[in-house]
């Protein structure tokens, strides 16, 4: 763990972590060097090694950071279009579409997630299992609540929330990531928008709820 001490130690912490941001997502875990590192953040290896004790520790500080802004900024979607409901399938179509650009114009922060599932199998089982944690299985688990909580408002006919969370992601999301290689290549807005509309008319005949369950609410 970070060991560090002296004046301006938190600005070269975040030097090191952007720099690290940067390295790992452009070279990937195995070939991203803690030299390659200490020189994108324009301080010396020893530096790096003050403020994390090896690459590992490093890594899983990166993507435990990363992880934790982007399930931010999705809970912050989820709170604009799903807390207070006026055109279920108008609020969950801009929410899936909201969360697929948030997610796929991610920038270096995207460049990270795509190296994370290209090394799958090289990355330490820890790091890998934290990083889903704090990151898609958080956003998952908050879907879920919103959907239980749609549920409770008859808007939804949903017995168990977190199969429809996944169901929900599957069918408005993961096509245009695939489409996207996670990012790396453009989707246009109008196709983005006609995916996630798509995977919102399937979901809702999965899980609408019946037009006079929803007027008694």
């Amino acid at each position: 763990m970070a060991t560090a001490s002296g004046a301006g130690r938190p600005e070269k912490r975040k030097a090191i972590t952007q720099a690290a941001t940067v390295v790992f997502g452009r070279e990937g875990y195995v070939r991203a060097s803690m030299d390659a590192i200490a020189a994108e953040a324009g301080v010396s290896k020893r530096t790096v090694y003050n403020h994390f004790a090896d690459k590992e520790n490093l890594f899983l500080s990166v993507a435990l950071r990363n992880s934790a802004e982007l399930t931010e900024r999705i809970d912050e979607l989820m709170a604009k279009y799903l807390d207070r409901v006026v055109d279920l399938r108008q609020d969950l179509t801009d929410f899936a579409v909201e969360r697929a650009h948030a997610v796929l114009s991610a920038g270096e922060h995207g460049a990270l997630g795509r190296a994370i599932r290209a090394e799958v199998a090289n990355i330490p089982a820890d790091v890998l299992e934290a990083w889903l944690e704090a990151g898609p299985v958080a956003s998952q688990r908050g879907l879920a609540a919103r959907f239980e909580a749609l549920a409770g408002r008859r808007l939804l006919a949903v017995e168990d929330a977190a199969p429809a969370a996944e169901q929900f992601t599957l069918l408005t999301f993961h096509g245009i990531a695939e489409r996207s290689f996670w990012g790396a290549l453009p989707v246009a807005d109008e196709e983005v928008r006609r995916i996630a509309a798509a995977g919102v008319d399937a979901f809702l005949r999965l899980h609408g709820a019946s037009p006079s369950a929803a007027a008694r609410n």
